[in-house]
């Protein structure tokens, strides 16, 4: 049966043009009014993103979390910004990765890689978000808001990403370039988020650079409901305790701990 589908599926597209296949517009019938941004709330959004808005409704759906669903209406043909922070996923990405490769024309890939993660990461881009101020737009139920108070950065960080392909369907692709590059990387760099946060990346390199064996980790302590579960992590270079850190999950522990050994480690070399 899978091969049978497949040879229909190949005979298509050896009798199907590209050039052929005729794409319907989805902006009008995705993009419905929820009639939150009033024209003050507008030029309020416009002066924070230091964008002109021209179809306010781009704008509605990306500053609509999906948890605000359940708070309109049924009935009505409402998306949340999940689809828009798809498109500016790939926008941002795009545009960091271009700026870089103009910048620092010497660097190799495997740099340009490096300091494109530094810059495009949950914590830089919900810093960014919370930094012009998004969270102030934000449409979204009140568990949902609770969570964003208690330090939820997914939440921004998508909202983010929605608005820069908000920008990009409204005014095009130079003004989402223009936002991302004046609006987004000053705040990322004046926050210094363009030092590498994986110690145990960089302790690793340390220690083989001197010849050793690779570290290795382990949990010396867990406590706490499986809720909310604190861990104590040891790092071991050659069989022997050189940093110890405490996190909420093990992951967090293990780079505290390997921050703690980075420090012992340039002290006694």
């Amino acid at each position: 049966m899978a091969v049978f589908f497949q040879q229909i599926y190949n005979g298509l597209l050896r009798f199907t043009s590209l050039k052929s296949i005729k794409f319907k517009s989805n902006r009008k019938g995705y993009f419905p009014s929820v009639g939150f941004l009033s024209d003050e709330r507008k030029n309020a959004l416009e002066d924070t993103l230091g964008v002109a808005i021209i179809k306010k409704e781009y704008f509605e759906q990306a500053l609509t979390h999906r948890s605000y669903l359940h708070c309109i209406p049924e009935g009505n043909d409402y998306l949340s910004n999940e689809r828009l922070e798809f498109l500016g996923d790939s926008i941002l990405g795009m545009v960091v990765a271009e700026y870089l490769f103009l910048l620092h024309t010497n660097s190799l890939e495997g740099k340009l890689s490096k300091m494109r993660s530094w810059l495009v990461n949950k914590r830089s881009l919900a810093l960014c978000a919370h930094k012009l101020g998004l969270d102030e737009f934000l449409m979204m139920s009140y568990s949902a808001e609770k969570s964003l108070k208690q330090g939820s950065e997914s939440i921004l960080e998508d909202t983010l990403e929605a608005v820069i392909a908000a920008i990009y369907l409204d005014t095009g692709l130079e003004n989402a370039r223009d936002f991302i590059v004046n609006s987004m990387l000053p705040i990322m760099m004046s926050n210094s988020v363009m030092v590498d946060k994986n110690f145990k990346s960089i302790l690793l390199e340390k220690v083989q650079a001197d010849g050793k064996q690779a570290p290795e980790y382990g949990v010396l302590e867990e406590s706490g409901p499986d809720h909310d579960k604190e861990f104590i992590v040891a790092v071991y270079v050659d069989e022997e305790v050189i940093g110890k850190g405490w996190g909420k999950s093990k992951k967090q522990a293990e780079q505290a701990a390997a921050k703690n050994a980075i420090e012992a480690y340039l002290e006694i070399n």
